[in-house]
C-alpha cells in the first residue's frame, strides 16, 4: 500500500538564513553542483545553514535510473577538467573541516570516474589541507584497478551505498548489484585495513524486518564501519511510491540492533542521510 501524506516527524523547513545563501552562491560561483539540490534532500536547510554541502563531482547527469532518485537520467555531458581546481576553492573559501563528495554514476567514463575523484581529492589536499574528506563512490562497474586508485587517494571515509535491501533491490536498482557491492565494500578494506568504511540504506519501499537485520548483517559481514539508516522520501511523482512510514521509535529499534552487530558508529533515523553530521559522526569515533 503506497502512502503520499507525510507524518509529522517528516515535516522539515528549508533554510533561508545568509549561510544558506552564501553556500548556494559558492556552488554557482564555481559552477559545481550539490547533491543536496539534485536529490531533494529534505535536510538541505539545515546543512546549509550550518555552512556545509555534500558536493556533486562528474556532472548532474547519471547513466542509470534507479527508480528512487531524483537525479536526471540521460547522456552525460564531457567531464569539466576544471571541477577539481573549482571545488577545492569552493571548499577553502567555506572554511570546511569536513567535506563529503559524491557523483553521478558514469557508466561512459573507462574507470567510472575514479581517476576525477582522485584529481579532486589531490586538489583538496593542497589547496585545503585541513579539511577531511569523504567519498561517496558509484560502483566503478566492479573494477578493481579503479576501486584501488580511489583508496590509494587516502579519503579520510570511503562510502558506499547499498542503498536498498536484497529482496527489493532488483527492482529498485536494476543496473546495480547487491552481491558485488558488499564485494566492493569488502575490497576496501583489503587494500587498505585501516580506512574507515561506511554504508546506508532506505527504509520505505517494501522490504520486511527480517531484511532490514539481513541487510544489517551482510554490511557488518564484510566488515563495514559505519551504517546509516533512512527514510525513503519520493522525491517525485516520476519515483516510486513510499510504501511505508517508519516512526522514529522503529528506527531506534535497528539502531540498538545494529550496535548489537558491532558497528563502530550507527546514524538511524527518519531523515537520516548517508552524508548527514557525517563530519560529527568521524568525531565520535575518534573519541572512543
Amino acid at each position: 500500500m503506497a502512502h503520499n501524506r507525510l507524518p509529522s516527524w517528516l515535516k522539515v523547513k528549508l533554510g533561508s538564513t545568509p549561510n544558506y545563501g552564501k553556500v548556494r552562491g559558492l556552488l554557482g560561483k564555481g559552477s559545481l553542483h550539490s547533491i543536496c539540490e539534485e536529490a531533494a534532500c529534505p535536510n538541505r536547510g539545515q546543512c546549509w545553514d550550518a555552512g556545509t554541502a555534500t558536493f556533486l563531482i562528474l556532472g548532474d547527469t547519471c547513466t542509470r535510473n534507479c527508480l528512487y532518485c531524483n537525479v536526471n537520467h540521460a547522456k552525460p555531458n564531457s567531464v569539466d577538467p576544471e571541477e577539481p581546481k573549482n571545488l577545492a576553492k569552493t571548499v577553502k573559501k567555506l572554511d570546511l573541516k569536513y567535506a563529503v563528495l559524491t557523483s553521478v554514476t558514469r557508466d561512459d567514463l573507462p574507470d567510472g570516474g575514479a581517476k576525477h575523484f582522485v584529481s579532486c581529492i589531490e586538489k583538496l589536499k593542497r589547496i585545503a589541507p585541513d579539511t577531511k574528506v569523504e567519498l561517496l563512490i558509484p560502483d566503478f562497474m566492479f573494477d578493481d584497478a579503479a576501486l584501488r586508485k580511489v583508496v590509494e587517494s587516502k579519503p579520510f571515509v570511503l562510502n558506499h551505498n547499498i542503498e536498498v535491501c536484497e529482496s527489493i533491490f532488483g527492482r529498485i536498482r536494476p543496473e546495480g548489484n547487491y552481491s558485488k557491492s558488499l564485494e566492493l565494500l569488502k575490497k576496501i578494506k583489503v587494500f587498505d585495513h585501516e580506512m574507515l568504511t561506511k554504508s546506508g540504506f532506505m527504509l520505505g519501499l517494501g522490504e520486511t524486518e527480517e531484511d532490514i537485520k539481513k541487510t544489517l548483517h551482510d554490511l557488518r559481514g564484510h566488515e563495514v564501519d559505519i551504517i546509516t539508516i533512512g527514510q525513503y522520501l519520493r522525491p517525485s511523482k516520476k519515483n516510486i511510491e513510499v510504501m511505508k512510514y517508519y516512526p522514529p521509535e522503529e528506527f531506534d529499534k535497528f539502531k540498538n540492533y545494529a550496535i548489537s552487530l558491532g558497528f563502530k558508529h550507527v546514524f538511524s533515523g527518519p531523515l537520516v542521510r548517508s552524508s548527514y553530521h557525517a563530519g560529527e559522526i568521524v568525531e565520535e569515533i575518534q573519541k572512543k
